[in-house]
């Protein structure tokens, strides 16, 4: 920042410095040069052609200079086959006529005839009357005064523009440094997390660090819950596979005759334990990825696929926006619908039908059968670990309490009511719209 700032300054000034030094150079020529015309007009005035044809002058020219050898201010009258007709400060030396033009109008030029004197020499050409000899009229001063006066504009100029760029630069640097200084403060606060000795960002900050700063400290809320959530996972994966364990350990250490009956009803409960927990844990860690999308009715129309030949029997009939679609990974949108669908299946009469609609920031798929439905007391209980209401058929009992975990997850619900129109079990999913 500082040194893109300084490269600008430095652009700026040096254009805005060789713009302002051309234009005082020219106001200062210009003052230069209309004093010469000055000059040059009253020598025109004072001019006429004498009774022998030669030019002089009725009236002296007011400038002392004009009669002070080497003074550095000049006239001289030039004409064609005429001797010069010069100031007496030429002394003996002549100023050098034009010989490329031939100017009506005042014509001014730098002339570096005099070796050790520069000048400005302003010259104009002029027929008298009484006379067919165009006369060149000349004036010459010195560039000594002139250059002076650039030089010293110059210098000040330049001076200025460097304490000026000078001035900018420390001031830009300061701006940035104290400008940024909140983010040291933020990353001072992280040290401080990282050593253990904070756990937030608490210090009051700019309001424009302060949205960053919220955002860091809902990440920090995000990944404690995250941990906080695989540590109790854990526990409770532990906590549900140690009953089964000490089971068979029981009875591995009593030689029960069972064994092998034993063994094997403990180990499809825990294989049920670790399908849930692993369930639940899948999507906690992609939670919070706002990037999540998924197709609805894809999703249907591959359950459907699946479902269609488990339940050969079972009709699935669809309705609804094919475009919706919900903020949720496409796998576990998959397995929530794969378990909804399927229980609707396996427990309904024949007739399952799936309805996907908007619900404002939601996406609502609504699944119905024609089942004999759960009496209301009931429902709520059904969404616990391992609760059946029907053990004629086979399952784990895990189908809705995975699904109601993954919704919960991703900040959506699950209900259970009744099916109005197919007179079974209704159940309403409902997940964060997409484009909410």
């Amino acid at each position: 920042m500082i040194l893109t700032a300084a490269a600008w300054i430095t652009i700026l000034l040096v254009g805005g410095g060789a713009a302002l030094d051309r234009v005082l150079l020219n106001s200062v020529e210009q003052n230069f040069d209309n004093q010469l015309e000055y000059v040059l007009t009253a020598m025109i005035a004072s001019a006429e052609i004498g009774p022998d044809g030669e030019i002089r002058m009725n009236r002296p020219l007011g400038d002392q200079r004009f009669l002070e050898p080497n003074s550095g201010l000049y006239w001289q009258i030039t004409g064609k086959g005429t001797m010069p007709f010069p100031s007496r400060s030429l002394w003996d030396r002549e100023l050098r006529p034009p010989v490329d033009h031939n100017d009506q109008a005042v014509h001014f030029r730098n002339s570096r005839e005099f070796p050790d004197e520069p000048l400005r020499i302003a010259e104009r050409a002029i027929r008298l009357p009484d006379s067919n000899v165009t006369w060149i009229f000349m004036v010459a001063q010195s560039r000594d005064s002139l250059d002076g006066q650039i030089r010293e504009l110059r210098s000040v100029l330049i001076t200025s523009f460097l304490l000026l760029a000078l001035g900018l630069i420390v001031l830009a640097a300061l701006q940035a440094f104290y400008g940024l200084w909140p983010l040291r403060a933020v990353r001072m606060a992280i040290a401080q997390m990282r050593n253990g000795k904070e756990s937030r960002v608490t210090d009051a900050l700019p309001d424009e660090v302060m949205p960053m700063v919220n955002e860091l400290n809902a990440l920090l809320d995000h990944n404690e819950k995250q941990a906080e959530e695989s540590r109790r996972h854990a526990g409770n994966l532990a906590h549900a596979l140690k009953t089964p364990l000490t089971v068979i350990m029981n009875s591995a250490t009593a030689l029960s005759p069972d064994l092998s009956e034993t063994v094997i009803r403990e180990a499809t409960t825990m294989r049920r334990q670790v399908d849930h927990h692993l369930a639940r844990a899948r999507p906690v860690g992609r939670r919070g990825h706002s990037h999540s999308r998924a197709q609805v009715w894809g999703s249907l129309e591959s359950v459907e696929r699946a479902v269609g030949r488990l339940y050969a029997h079972i009709r699935l009939d669809m309705a609804g926006d094919p475009e919706i679609s919900a903020r949720v990974e496409r796998q576990d949108l998959d397995e929530m619908l794969g378990n909804l669908i399927e229980n609707a299946a396996k427990y309904g009469g024949g007739s399952v039908f799936v309805t996907v609609e908007e619900a404002g920031d939601f996406v609502e798929i609504i699944v119905e059968d024609d089942g004999t439905g759960i009496p209301e007391s009931n429902r709520e209980r059904l969404f616990d670990r391992g609760a059946r209401l029907d053990t004629g058929k086979p399952g784990t009992g895990l189908g809705l309490a995975i699904v109601r975990d993954v919704v919960e997850i991703y900040g959506g619900t699950v209900a259970l009511e009744e099916s109005e129109d197919l007179g079974g079990l209704l159940v309403r999913l409902r997940l964060p719209n997409a484009l909410g």
